[in-house]
């Protein structure tokens, strides 16, 4: 189904071009509509603001535009799209549509299993990147936004029938590699033959300690840069070591991405190594390298240091290593040309941004990344504040570990449903709460512009009232008993029974579920998941004002009516899946 926003600025395109085609052969761009959803009711539904601007040109009276324009979309057919046009202010168009036409929206709405959204036109290959943690260091909250606004994306794009590749650009070479190794072989000969296990916290401790003696003990640095060295050379003894590193922390990983539901394919830095001499040959040859101070750099128009000298972007350093960006640029290239990637987003801190600006403009530079082929987005976000309004912390000033995070979200929920459900079991209150807690934890990132510092708080984001997880799911769960109350099923009465709009806040709610599409194509574009969030807080809202306003049960209307609370729960459900949530039976 095409959106309802598409198929208007169908219409209004048709008028314009027949208006005023003849006049505006050579700029064609005034006749590209202006259609924006209306903020206010008194506005209609959608506002047409193309008279101002052809007024100008034409050098007429805006409001004299907007008629002619008013005049060439009059309602016409049986059930006309459009059941009032007026205009506003110095020359807008205010376009209100008929009840007709969206009961006829829902009932096809029901029966499309896309729920109403236009899938994409061709299947565009769209790399994601997110949470990319580093190996020997837990993941801590720091790594929530990236892993859940990434997965969000990833889930998008995947609904909208794009060819998705979800990555987990894993740290897992370098330097430390040469510290932890080192330290292993010296201090733990067991671990690094294979007789004794360990866990991520006793890595974690390794890794510590083998800092303290690359700092310390010159002995020490020089053995971990040799075994730098061995690893990249392919040493089979430390490779084995290096693997065993990285099960260690996969492990613990991969538990909390169960928990969080979120899948991932790992491709960490080692996979870059063997293309990253490759790739400064190459910048070579294109003459994009210059030295300085002994390390090879790619000097870039426009951006500078604080002292407004140039800024280099180090691609090798003077003793030969390469670094982030190395690895940087070989990812972006690799992800282009083996990998046919049409669209490449990078989920990370706000932090990396001119990092990132310096890749994307180098790479297109060395003509790796062509803007009219491939489209880079890096999409940044803000940090997680704890009550005191600094940076998440625990009480012994230590950083939050995502794990204990999430586990005391979940300790939240279920404190809520034994107070709420005294005679449920405590196996359900276990999996209510897990749901409730991770919804929670998801819902309160996503919701916030991420752009923006958010401060986290339990007690918010548990809360039923305002824009949080446990409001929608509690709007989802009305619908459910409304359902179960009235006793029928609904799937014999899709495409059987007719929709009637008849009180104004049911053609609201119906408005607003056709509209679902058009919230994702922006979110697409803007990759701003708090678009979505902001979309089903307000669906749950106007839900919520329909079953105020409209009786269900034993009215005219039961079935009718049923139909809208059975669009809204699957377009609820929907939104939640994508934003990575899932729904409750009961709460």
């Amino acid at each position: 189904m095409m959106t309802i926003a598409e198929r208007l600025q169908k219409k209004v395109e048709e008028a314009l071009d027949k208006a005023y085609g003849g006049q505006l052969s050579d700029q064609r761009q005034l006749l590209i509509p202006e259609l924006t959803q209306s903020t206010q009711p008194e506005f209609g539904h959608y506002q047409c603001n193309n008279a101002l601007k052809l007024a100008k040109v034409l050098k007429k009276n805006p409001r004299d535009i907007a008629q002619e324009i008013i005049t060439l979309l009059h309602p016409n057919g049986e059930i006309p799209m459009i059941q009032k046009l007026e205009i506003a202010g110095p020359g807008f168009i205010n376009l209100t549509l008929s009840s007709g036409f969206l009961a006829r929206e829902i009932e096809q709405l029901l029966q499309d299993p896309d729920l109403g959204v236009p899938k994409a036109k061709k299947k565009k290959r769209v790399i994601v990147e997110f949470s990319s943690p580093n190996i020997a260091k837990e993941l801590h909250v720091g790594h929530l936004r990236s892993t859940i606004i990434g997965d969000a994306l990833a889930r998008l794009f995947e609904f909208l029938d794009y060819d998705v590749l979800r990555l987990n650009h894993v740290g897992d070479w370098g330097t430390q590699f040469g510290m932890l190794i080192t330290y292993v072989k010296q201090f733990q000969p067991e671990f690094f033959a294979g007789k004794r296990l360990a866990d991520l916290s006793e890595l974690m401790h390794w890794y510590r300690e083998s800092k303290k003696l690359f700092d310390a003990d010159p002995a020490f640095k020089k053995q971990s840069q040799l075994e730098v060295v061995n690893l990249q050379g392919g040493d089979e003894a430390t490779l084995e070591a290096w693997e065993m590193i990285c099960d260690i922390s996969r492990r613990a990983f991969n538990e909390i991405y169960a928990l969080l539901d979120i899948k991932t394919t790992e491709r960490g830095e080692s996979f870059y190594n063997p293309y990253l001499a490759e790739v400064i040959d190459d910048l070579e040859e294109k003459g994009l390298i210059q030295i300085s101070d002994g390390a090879k750099c790619v000097f870039l128009e426009g951006f500078t240091a604080r002292d407004g000298t140039p800024l280099p972007m180090i691609v090798q350093k003077s003793d030969g290593g390469y670094n982030y960006a190395t690895t940087d640029m070989a990812t972006i290239r690799h992800r282009i040309d083996q990998e046919g990637a049409d669209r490449i987003i990078i989920v990370t801190d706000a932090g990396q941004c001119s990092h990132f600006k310096m890749i994307e403009k180098t790479a297109e530079k060395a003509g790796y990344l062509d803007p009219q082929k491939t489209q880079f987005d890096h999409v940044p976000f803000g940090v997680v504040l704890g009550p005191d309004g600094k940076k998440f912390k625990t009480r012994s000033g230590e950083t939050e570990k995502l794990i204990d995070l999430i586990f005391e979200a979940i300790a939240h929920a279920k404190s809520i449903f034994k107070e709420r459900l005294p005679t449920a079991s405590d196996e359900e209150i276990d999996k209510l709460a897990t749901v409730l807690g991770i919804d929670a934890i998801k819902y309160a990132d996503l919701s916030s512009h991420r752009l923006k510092d958010y401060a986290f708080s339990y007690e918010r984001m548990l809360s039923l009232e305002g824009n949080t997880a446990a409001f929608l799911l509690y709007a989802y769960v009305r619908i459910q008993g409304i359902k179960r109350k009235v006793g029928k099923d609904v799937e014999p009465l899709i495409g059987k029974t007719s929709i009637e709009l008849i009180d104004p806040s049911e053609i609201d709610l119906a408005l607003h579920l056709r509209q679902f599409g058009e919230t994702l194509e922006m979110m697409s574009r803007d990759l701003l998941p708090n678009r979505l969030c902001e979309y089903l807080f307000e669906l749950a809202n106007k839900f919520n004002a329909f079953f105020r306003d409209c009786r269900v049960e034993g009215s005219e209307q039961e079935n009718s009516r049923l139909l809208i609370c059975e669009a809204t729960a699957r377009i609820l459900e929907k939104g939640l899946e994508i934003l990575g949530l899932k729904t409750l039976p009961r709460m």
